[in-house]
């Protein structure tokens, strides 16, 4: 990825950034971030940074999250010693559990807040696209607990995956649209909740779900997300003694690798590695490995890195993992890879369920296919690395995958009584 920043101007960025002055009053991260959006959406996302700044430095509004987080949310998380996976990789592994959460991911810390903030604006609906299902679920709960009702759009083939999810969703008594446009997955559902808020910026409230899209939706992702990284660290210096030699977190639009990267930044001593989807292999079209592929450009309000195509059209992507198959990423982890503080690489369809298999068996939690591929770079890196402590983020759980694990791992019948 090519970029003009060199070394001085990336360290001037990143000491901005660890002192919270990124993004700038434009919503930039260095070149990346900003607003581009339709002239009728600018007065209501006005409105929000407006109520994001505001509120999120309100120590009544922080504190009532803060209870809410740990009395329904089930927060802290545990930090888990993985001794099996250690054991195997020649590394000292330790598992930051978000699939111990609330509806069974890190969604909730995002949905939560964010339908918290909706309440506060007097929002009379809440909107939402979701991927893999974990933030339409996370969002059909929050907005439950805090009484506003909620759409949710999806794309078909999501659905079909995701079936699951799909089901808890209408249980916790949500609205899910099928979205049959374009690709009909997570691309597609951003678009058509886009296009719903348009209709209605007065009256609804959009509940993005990464830290993507226009400002300041990436800046408040990352506030409400970073809980995981600051429960992490002190978790880190309380059971291990010190911070993680690596941290490690899968990366679609990148909601959950922020919020655990994020809080560590200052920390020189900690490196850090995104895990983008590698899917069936480099071509375009075969993954969804936005920062290694990916070039800057437009999409959904925020200038990043993305996919597309030498006539700029924006690829189709792939992954086994719903919650991955994205085209873009977080304007926050495009500067972070720019300037060289993290380091992203890829994990195939292939690897992430020989690492999900491989955490199932040796340490007894099914995680979900995004966390697998956060597993399979982890185990890579381990290997070139040897002796090393290594903290994963296991962003959720793996039930929701459960059709697509029947797919791809089917499960032998098992005979019962005398059969020969």
């Amino acid at each position: 990825m090519e970029s003009d920043i060199d070394e001085q101007q990336g360290a001037d960025l990143l000491a901005r950034l660890i002192r919270n002055e990124l993004p700038d009053e434009h919503g930039r991260y260095g070149p990346f971030g900003g607003c581009y959006a339709p002239e009728t959406l600018v007065p209501a996302l006005t409105r929000l940074a407006e109520n994001v700044y505001r509120y999120l430095d309100d120590d009544d509004f922080m504190a009532h999250l803060d209870s809410q987080l740990r009395g329904w949310v089930g927060r802290p998380t545990p930090l888990t010693l993985a001794a099996g996976l250690g054991k195997r990789w020649g590394a000292e592994v330790y598992l930051k559990r978000e699939d111990l959460a609330h509806t069974g991911a890190h969604k909730i810390n995002n949905a939560l807040g964010q339908a918290l903030l909706a309440r506060e604006m007097g929002a009379k609906q809440v909107i939402a696209e979701t991927g893999a299902g974990q933030h339409g679920v996370a969002t059909a709960a929050a907005c439950a607990r805090v009484g506003i009702p909620c759409t949710v759009y999806m794309g078909a083939v999501d659905i079909q995956r995701q079936a699951p999810n799909v089901d808890r969703m209408y249980q916790l008594g949500a609205k899910v649209v099928a979205v049959e446009t374009g690709d009909r997955t997570l691309r597609a559902a951003i678009d058509e909740a886009f296009r719903n808020w348009v209709a209605d910026p007065e009256g609804s409230y959009y509940l993005l779900g990464s830290a993507v899209g226009p400002h300041p939706y990436p800046y408040l992702v990352q506030r409400l997300q970073s809980v995981i990284g600051t429960e992490a660290r002190e978790q880190m210096l309380n059971i291990a003694g010190e911070l993680p030699d690596l941290a490690v977190a899968c990366v679609g639009g990148g909601s959950n690798a922020i919020g655990l990267f994020h809080p560590m930044l200052a920390d020189d001593s900690v490196e850090f590695l995104g895990v983008e989807a590698g899917g069936h292999g480099p071509g375009l079209g075969d993954n969804s490995a936005t920062l290694a592929a990916g070039k800057p450009g437009v999409l959904h309000g925020s200038y990043s890195v993305l996919l597309y195509d030498g006539d700029g059209q924006i690829q189709d992507t792939h992954s086994i993992s719903a919650g991955l198959d994205y085209p873009g990423v977080g304007p926050e982890h495009s500067l972070l890879k720019t300037i060289g503080r993290v380091s992203y690489v890829t994990a195939t369809d292939e690897s992430a369920l020989s690492a999900l298999q491989e955490c199932c068996a040796v340490e007894g939690i099914l995680s979900a296919l995004e966390s697998a591929h956060a597993f399979a770079g982890a185990r890579e890196w381990a290997q070139q690395n040897p002796g090393k402590r290594i903290l994963i983020g296991l962003s959720g759980r793996g039930d929701k995958d459960m059709p697509t694990l029947s797919q791809h791992i089917p499960s032998p019948l098992v005979a019962t009584g005398d059969a020969a």
